[in-house]
């Protein structure tokens, strides 16, 4: 097959002043399939396009082929030892189809997947029929990176007996369980321990059905070719995906936030559907009790039997989570504390007005101004369009008319956004100078500076964030710590994404025609951001001045070995604050309370215990033994549910203009009452007001002296 070429001659983005051009796809003698057009197309715009392009060659393809794998069988239940020994061969022909090979490696592995499954789909029927003896002293080994792939079918069958003897032994004491709670009610008929085993087991197969069912009937070629170019893409970077059509239509939809639901977005995780994240305004997002990384078991509608969703697709989990508006849905989530809750979501479409700038004030030993930014929004469709710069600003006026004594700027769980809006933002707190600095492929670099020297409040200031502040958020915590100008109080670091993607369609590379189709998008990692200082925020994140204990763990860019390295260029010419933050003293006082503190105390714990359980490798197949150990697992984790009622109540409040503006509306009302209630209980926050007062203290005879003068 003769290689296709595109070109790109320019690779700079709107903010270096110039464009992204790219060639359109020249015509084969032999025109390609759609899948081969794709690979190509892949494969020559990360070479030539991307930010730090891995060399695309046989270890590249190693890599790419044990990603795949994993993603068709990552449980290793399918595949048999030699099969992968047998197509070792191929892990090194990934990059010769990104260059217009023949795609032999996706497609050996793609008949053989479909062989496996369809072995596999006759194995567990057979298996379920039976009962298991749960009296037996059995272990099961549940992480796949502790086991080798089954040598043989008997291996196989042994792999998936104990598995699926483990799920219904889950069933069975969740079972045993309610039947304990049940007795003594009015018509409540127990039945026998043998008639829930057999009950256990019917669900378990009813789960594995549509497990199966999804393998072999919605799981079709295009969606294990999707899987096979985003392993390429991801092992390139993390943020560089691969969407087809559909995909692409889905994210526009999720971007555009114009549709009935919960407002989270899910994604798949070791074989669970997963809270990606939590769209800001969303039911989800009002509510408060979803976080990102729980995992949701079970989808009840109404007062409907739940549905267990273990092995659905997101899309398939999406179906089951949307619906008409003010319906009620119910999820099963297992938090990222360990902890197991029902929670009932009223759908909804997502209201964009909450995702602006907000304000409070919080009285106490001080008065301090609390600004609440869930994203770094700008609305590039209209110039009259809401900005979070000139929102910010906005907020900012309000609050000193109120003659706070300091401001607290929260930006946890900020994912970032608009660049242009962090460097103005920034600029509100600092006169002149540089914010950030941004640099692209080829090395060229440009500081974009904060042009206007006026400083809009230049009273004590402080920054939360926590491990998904990300992105611009990052920006905006640096920026502010380089000059000294803030105290910025969180996690130990942020996420650490310090790159730029942007959305490009294929098929403005290739000539369209009917019966190829359209081809998708790539969203490609183009850009990095450095701090003034020099530093990448990239995979180190911003590492907060007062760290306050993390609520959970392994999260951010540095989970993921394909992210790109932390480096460091030349610092900008800056000069720091006139009165620089003093944070050795802050943190001094904050530790000390910190130790004294019975919620982070218990937040402490609650993550050692988490982190324990994680280390467990095999898990007990005898009933006893196991309700013994969640027994155990339970009440340790159950400690974490009395955080709340360590933290003294904060006295927040509305600004009498925000409330002037709200009328009577119930609705809004109703959402500002729960939005104010979660920070009046917010342990970090209220660390983060005892730091203030103590930033306040500390500021107030250089402020005293400004307002004599």
């Amino acid at each position: 097959m003769r290689r296709m070429k595109v070109i790109i001659p320019v690779l700079l983005i709107v903010i270096s002043g110039g464009v992204l051009a790219f060639s359109k796809l020249g015509r084969a003698e032999d025109p390609p399939g759609r899948y081969e057009i794709i690979m190509n197309l892949v494969g020559q715009i990360l070479k030539e396009g991307h930010y730090q392009p891995k060399a695309i060659d046989d270890a590249f393809s190693k890599e790419v082929f044990t990603k795949y794998l994993k993603s068709l069988d990552s449980e290793k239940k399918f595949f048999f030892k030699s099969d992968i020994d047998k197509l070792t061969a191929l892990s090194t022909h990934i990059d010769d189809e990104l260059q217009g090979a023949p795609l032999d490696c996706f497609n050996t592995l793609n008949s053989l997947i479909k062989q496996r499954v369809s072995e596999a789909a006759l194995i567990y029927p057979a298996l379920l029929a039976q009962p298991f003896d749960f009296s037996k002293d059995e272990k099961v080994v549940l992480d796949p990176d502790k086991i080798d792939f089954p040598a043989d079918e008997a291996a196989r069958k042994e792999a998936w007996r104990k598995v699926l003897k483990y799920r219904t032994l889950e069933k069975l004491s969740d079972l045993q369980e309610t039947r304990e709670k049940e007795k003594g009610k009015p018509d409540f008929k127990a039945k026998t321990d043998a008639e829930l085993e057999a009950e256990a087991r019917a669900k378990v197969k009813q789960l594995y059905d549509r497990y199966f069912d999804r393998l072999k009937t919605k799981q079709n070629d295009n969606d294990r070719f999707s899987m096979y170019v985003n392993a390429i893409t991801t092992t390139m970077d993390p943020h560089t995906d691969f969407m087809p059509p559909a995909e692409k239509r889905y994210f526009e939809e999720q971007m555009a936030g114009k549709f009935f639901g919960i407002g989270a977005q899910l994604k798949e995780e070791d074989g669970k559907v997963k809270i990606a994240s939590i769209v800001t305004g969303s039911p989800s997002w009002k509510q408060g009790l979803l976080k990102p990384n729980d995992a949701i078991l079970k989808v009840g509608e109404g007062n409907k039997e739940a549905v267990d969703i273990t092995g659905y697709a997101v899309e398939d989990a999406v179906k089951l989570i949307r619906g008409a508006k003010g319906t009620t849905v119910r999820l099963t989530v297992k938090s990222v504390d360990g902890t197991m809750k029902d929670i009932a979501i009223v759908r909804d479409e997502i209201v964009l007005e909450d995702t602006f700038a907000k304000s409070a004030i919080i009285n106490g030993q001080h008065k301090i101004g609390y600004i609440y930014l869930p994203e770094f929004y700008a609305d590039f469709q209209d110039r009259n369009g809401a900005r979070s710069a000139v929102d910010v600003a906005k907020e900012i006026q309000k609050l000193k008319a109120e003659k706070v004594e300091g401001i607290i700027l929260d930006l946890r769980f900020n994912g970032g956004g608009s660049l242009q809006d962090v460097v103005q933002m920034a600029g509100l707190f600092v006169p002149d100078g540089p914010i950030v600095q941004v640099r692209s492929r080829g090395g060229d670099k440009i500081v974009l500076p904060d042009r206007d020297k006026n400083v809009q409040y230049d009273g004590p200031l402080a920054i939360m964030v926590n491990e998904y502040s990300a992105s611009a958020s990052e920006i905006m915590a640096a920026a502010m710590q380089d000059y000294k100008r803030a105290v910025i109080i969180g996690s130990a670091s942020t996420f650490g994404k310090g790159t730029v993607q942007r959305m490009y369609n294929l098929d403005d590379f290739f000539p369209t025609k009917p019966e190829i189709g359209p081809l998708g998008a790539l969203k490609l990692t183009v850009q990095k951001f450095y701090r003034a200082n020099g530093g990448s925020t990239q995979l180190k994140g911003v590492s907060s001045d007062i760290v306050l204990p993390d609520p959970y763990y392994e999260v951010g860019e540095k989970k993921d070995e394909d992210a790109l390295a932390w480096d460091e260029i030349p610092k900008a010419n800056y000069n720091v604050w006139y009165d620089p933050v003093n944070v050795d003293v802050l943190k001094k006082n904050s530790a000390q309370r910190v130790s004294k503190s019975e919620a982070f105390k218990i937040m402490t714990d609650n993550i050692t215990t988490i982190k324990n359980l994680d280390k467990q490798e095999s898990y007990s197949l005898n009933l006893q033994t196991f309700k013994s150990e969640q027994k155990t697992n339970a009440a340790a984790l159950k400690k974490y549910d009395a955080v709340n009622d360590k933290v003294k109540e904060l006295n927040i409040t509305n600004l009498k203009t925000d409330l002037d503006k709200m009328g009577s509306d119930t609705v809004k009302l109703a959402r500002n009452k729960d939005w104010l209630r979660f920070r009046a209980k917010d342990v970090y926050l209220d660390e983060a007001v005892n730091v203030m007062n103590d930033l306040i203290v500390m500021s107030y005879p250089k402020m005293k002296g400004k307002q004599e003068n």
